[in-house]
């Protein structure tokens, strides 16, 4: 269980940026740009709930061109001393050493347990939780596989990074089609981590913004930043859903 220092914490999740096949990138990212902004104003800390990125993939010398901006951002906010927290989500299968070498962003492979001011959190992206998701665990093993991972290093980055942007293009386009029925394997999920202790359970990955209450406590769905730009919002008490202006 980690301790965070602010009493205040801000949650965000599938923002996907990089798509260019998504007509409005440049406008997403800029919105982006603005809440991180307003995320170091507030002096506060910031949890990625995982696919920052469409697609991210660390060659040794080579990342992809179009994050330049989002990443300058991050690391403007470790140096106004924000701390800022990366929970691995579905189109981030590929993420190395970089985030927390160079930008000092602690990087959560699966979930992350955290307590704020007195309350625990579990932050989890939200990939495979069901049990429908069989499947895509196996291949998520698949990708994550660190001799696969070598392998596709070989590539050029000339060739490798427009075929996995790709393969990223088609789960996104999965993800926003799939029907995720019925919500009672997130509340069964949830219930059992309350039973563990903790008084909230955050999550993205379905791009649908949702909340509810529990005997007190929360499950939470923070949404995405492609059509909804909903966040989480904890002021040291409460913890609130909003919408990005």
């Amino acid at each position: 269980m980690i301790r965070i220092n602010s009493n205040i914490a801000f949650f965000m999740s599938d923002a996907h940026l990089g798509a260019r096949t998504l007509n409005d990138n440049l406008q997403r990212e800029r919105k982006v740009l603005s809440f991180f902004d307003y995320v170091k104003n507030e002096r506060s800390s910031l949890f990625i709930v995982g696919d920052l990125f469409d697609f991210w993939f660390e060659y040794r010398n080579v990342l992809p061109k179009e994050n330049l901006k989002i990443i300058a951002k991050l690391l403007e906010l470790k140096e106004k001393k924000i701390e800022v927290f990366y929970v691995a989500g579905n189109h981030d299968f590929w993420i190395g050493n970089f985030l927390k070498n160079e930008l000092g962003i602690e990087y959560f492979e699966y979930s992350a347990e955290i307590e704020i001011s007195g309350k625990k959190f579990y932050i989890v992206h939200g990939d495979g939780l069901k049990k429908s998701d069989k499947g895509y665990r196996i291949i998520k093993k698949v990708l994550r596989n660190r001799f696969n991972i070598f392998l596709y290093k070989l590539i050029h980055p000339d060739i490798g990074i427009p075929l996995a942007k790709r393969v990223s293009r088609t789960s996104r386009i999965y993800t926003s089609n799939k029907d995720y029925g019925s919500d009672e394997e997130y509340k069964e999920f949830a219930e059992k981590k309350f039973l563990q202790g903790f008084d909230y359970i955050i999550f993205g990955h379905t791009h649908k913004p949702d909340e509810r209450k529990i005997n007190e406590k929360k499950l939470m769905n923070i949404g995405d930043w492609i059509t909804n730009f909903t966040y989480a919002y904890f002021d040291g008490k409460n913890l609130e859903l909003k919408k990005w202006k």
